[in-house]
Formats: structure tokens, C-alpha cells, sequence
């Protein structure tokens, strides 16, 4: 009686999340150690095994995505092994590299793969497929206007896309045409697929210095081993350079097309490699970010659907996390490395794919911004030179907090004249200025003769 109960209750609870749920992950468990080193305390594997049956069940009939895991002590005890035993990081233990879903999941859960049902389309406007997303488009967009936009994009209706287009142009203007247009990219690139429920394209632009190209797998690897990364996110990048003009020129329907492609362990045709970057400013890596973050169920029901996070007040950033602050750190250091181990290369941010662009324009509008303190070296250097009448001028460089201090002597070492270039200035952190520098002036350690 009391696991029929125990089924009814989760039955229940699953009609009431199934509306906001996409997907979710149950936990399957053999036998009653397997329980009890997972959910310290429950002892009756039937019962909750039945529990999750039930839900599982109810939400395969509404649409929501399911996924299943067997508990598995040894590879549970490894993943907790250096974390806090907390509730918190038992409940957050994804089984990756054995995670089941679709029709296996089910059938592991004890359910019927004929009782899951696709979820219902929001869509309910009527008309061909372009005026329909026209009009769902000029409603404000929302699930409607996603599902309609998802259909078209899985059927890889390129022409459907760009009629609709020009009809928003005509209708709206060419500003709400730019923004439909963003719309369709930002849906192409991220989709629920993949391992585990969810994945996306994302990439990371690289400025090139004149010279060999530095190794892509190189930098790929080491980004993902400097856990610069959320813990529920994995990253696979592609092991060769891209050119970012090539990403740009991709319609919708082919960004979606390298989604799958990466997905599926194939070379994107979309996107090959770049047959050559010589002279080029940027290359970018091209990413498949995979995220793991699939609610569990019994997390669900103990502490109910995940919240949304905060918006911040509009024109306002977010404040960062401390560990997003850790992150940010992490990163500086590591593209810091990268800078000189690439003879002056430097990795822009980690972005969604149809970010490419504006995070090079970003890059380029600060460079700009900051060349004034590179002309002013250049200056001072040239100035220096003349003063020394022919004799070789090396400089010492120091790292003053986020300034930049720049003393120049003659070789027989005579003080010549000294500078101090403030963080606004600089192109690159201070710290990541001497490779730069050595292409004005020699630099020496300590003044010469001292």
C-alpha cells in the first residue's frame, strides 16, 4: 500500500512540473547498497525505483525528454572523492559516460518507449509557414514563435527563412528584420540534443601575429584543462583553425547543420577547416559545449523546478559570483600563458558561435582604444635612440601593479629617460607587455653596469 501511495504521489507531482520541465534524469537502483551509499538512509529500492517509474511514466506522456542513470557505487564514490558530503553533490552526480536515454532510458525504467508522446507545439497560427512566422514573430516571439522557427530549421527550410525575412522587413522595418534574424542564429546554434538533453556551438576566437600559426589542439586543450569552465559544461573543440568569415557567411539552417554534424562525431561540411591563414588577423576554434546540468528528479521534489536566474536591472551587468570571479582570474592567467607560448597570440573569450563577430569588434574597438600607449613607447624609444648618438638603447621593464614602467639606458649603461604607461593604455595586461615591447627595443633585466 505504502509504494502504491509512494507512486501515486510521484505520479501527481510529475503532471504538475511537466509544463516547465524539457528534460529529466532518474536514477535507476539495483539493489538496496546502491541506494544507501547514494541516499544514505533509504533502504527500499523497490519502492523508489516504482516511485520513479510512476513519474517517469507521466512525464514521457507530456513530452519532457527523459534520461536514466543506474547508481554505480565505485564510479559515485570516485566522483565524490575531494567533495563535501552534502546533499547538494550527491544529487548533482551525472553518471556522462553511461547516461541512457530516449527509448533505452525508458525501457530501463520499466516503461513502454509507445507512451512517450513529442511535446505539443505551442505553434497555432494558421497560414503558410512563412506568414506564420511573420505574425509570431510581430506577437513577441516566445514559444510560439521558437517552434514554428524549429520546425522550419530541422526541415532545413533556408528558403521559408528568408522569405519571412523580407516579409518582417517590410513589415517592421530592417531593424526588427536584424533582430528575426539574430532570433534564428541564436536558435540554430543550441538545441535539445545531444548526450544529455542539451547542446550548442560555441567558439573561440584567437588574434594571430604574423608568423607560424600556433597549435590549435594545443590551445584547445589547454583551455579545457584550466578549469575555466562551470563544472556541468564540457567543451569538444574541432582540432583545426576556422576562419571566422566562413562562420559569419553560415545561414540559419547550415549553422544547424554543423550543430548536428559535431553531434553525430563528423567533420561539419559547413565549416571545414581553413585552408589557409597567412596574413590573416583572427582564426577561431570551433566548439561543441555539451551541458550536463539535466535536473534530477528527486532533486525536483524535494526542492522543486530550478529557478531561473535574476535578471539584472536593464542597462545593468550582472554582478559576478565569486566563483565566476575565480573563473574570470583563471582565464587571464591562462590566455596570459597562451600570449607567450604563442609568440604573442591572443585568445578572446569563449562565445556562442553567432558571437564570433561582435567579440572580435569588441577586441578591435579596445585595441584601438589602447594603441595610444603603444605610439607612446614607440616615441619615447625613437626619442631615446637619438639622444644616445649611435649607441644601442636596452630597456628595463617593470610590472607596477596594472601600470607599466619603461626605463631606457644606453648600453654603457647611461640613464637615458624613463616612462610610465597605465593600464587604459595597453593593449595587453602590463604583466603580458615584454614580448610585445621586443619588437621596439632590447630589454635587459637590470640596467647595464649595475
Amino acid at each position: 500500500m505504502a509504494d502504491h501511495d509512494a507512486a501515486a504521489q510521484a505520479a501527481a507531482l510529475a503532471e504538475e512540473f511537466a509544463p516547465d520541465l524539457g528534460a529529466i534524469l532518474f536514477t535507476i537502483y539495483p539493489d538496496a547498497d546502491s541506494l544507501d551509499t547514494l541516499r544514505p538512509g533509504q533502504t527500499d529500492p523497490d519502492s523508489v525505483n516504482a516511485a520513479n517509474r510512476a513519474a517517469a511514466a507521466v512525464l514521457a506522456r507530456e513530452g519532457v525528454q527523459i534520461f536514466a542513470q543506474r547508481a554505480d557505487r565505485g564510479a559515485f564514490r570516485r566522483y565524490m572523492d575531494g567533495r563535501e558530503d552534502s546533499q547538494a553533490n550527491r544529487l548533482a552526480w551525472r553518471d556522462r559516460d553511461r547516461l541512457l536515454q530516449g527509448d533505452v532510458a525508458l525501457k530501463a525504467l520499466g516503461i513502454d518507449p509507445q507512451q512517450a508522446r513529442p511535446r505539443p507545439s505551442a505553434a497555432r497560427i494558421t497560414g503558410s509557414p512563412a506568414d506564420r512566422l511573420t505574425r509570431a514573430f510581430g506577437d513577441g516571439g516566445g514559444a510560439e514563435f521558437d517552434d514554428l522557427a524549429e520546425e522550419l530549421l530541422e526541415a532545413g527550410r533556408d528558403g521559408v527563412l528568408d522569405v519571412a525575412r523580407r516579409k518582417i522587413a517590410d513589415r517592421f522595418g530592417d531593424e526588427a528584420a536584424e533582430d528575426f534574424s539574430a532570433s534564428l542564429l541564436t536558435l540554430a546554434e543550441g538545441a535539445e540534443l545531444g548526450p544529455s538533453g542539451w547542446a550548442s556551438l560555441v567558439a573561440l576566437p584567437v588574434a594571430l601575429q604574423p608568423g607560424p600559426l600556433p597549435d590549435p589542439q594545443a590551445i584547445g586543450a589547454s583551455m579545457v584543462a584550466a578549469g575555466l569552465l562551470e563544472e556541468a559544461l564540457e567543451i569538444r573543440f574541432l582540432p583545426e583553425w576556422r576562419a571566422p568569415e566562413r562562420l559569419a557567411a553560415l545561414s540559419p539552417v547550415a549553422l544547424r547543420r554543423v550543430l548536428r554534424d559535431m553531434l553525430e562525431g563528423r567533420s561539419p561540411k559547413d565549416m571545414p577547416p581553413a585552408a589557409s591563414l597567412q596574413g590573416q588577423d583572427f582564426a577561431l576554434l570551433l566548439g561543441l559545449q555539451i551541458d550536463w546540468e539535466i535536473p534530477v528528479w528527486e532533486e525536483v521534489v524535494l526542492n522543486g523546478l530550478p529557478e531561473a536566474p535574476e535578471e539584472p536591472p536593464e542597462g545593468e551587468q550582472p554582478e559576478l559570483t565569486p566563483a565566476q570571479h575565480a573563473r574570470m582570474q583563471l582565464f587571464d592567467r591562462w590566455r596570459a600563458g597562451v600570449f607567450e607560448s604563442s609568440g604573442g597570440c591572443v585568445p578572446l573569450g569563449l562565445v556562442a558561435a553567432s558571437e564570433t563577430g561582435a567579440e572580435i569588434a569588441d577586441f578591435l574597438a579596445e585595441a584601438g582604444s589602447r594603441s595610444e600607449g603603444i605610439e607612446e613607447i614607440r616615441t619615447f624609444v625613437a626619442v631615446a635612440r637619438d639622444e644616445a648618438r649611435g649607441e644601442k638603447v636596452v630597456c628595463v621593464p617593470q610590472v607596477e601593479g596594472e601600470a607599466l614602467r619603461l626605463a631606457l639606458y644606453t648600453e654603457g649603461g647611461s640613464f637615458l629617460d624613463e616612462l610610465r604607461i597605465e593600464a587604459d593604455q595597453l593593449p595587453v595586461p602590463a604583466a603580458e607587455m615584454p614580448p610585445l615591447l621586443t619588437a621596439f627595443v632590447e630589454l635587459v633585466d637590470q640596467p647595464p653596469g649595475g
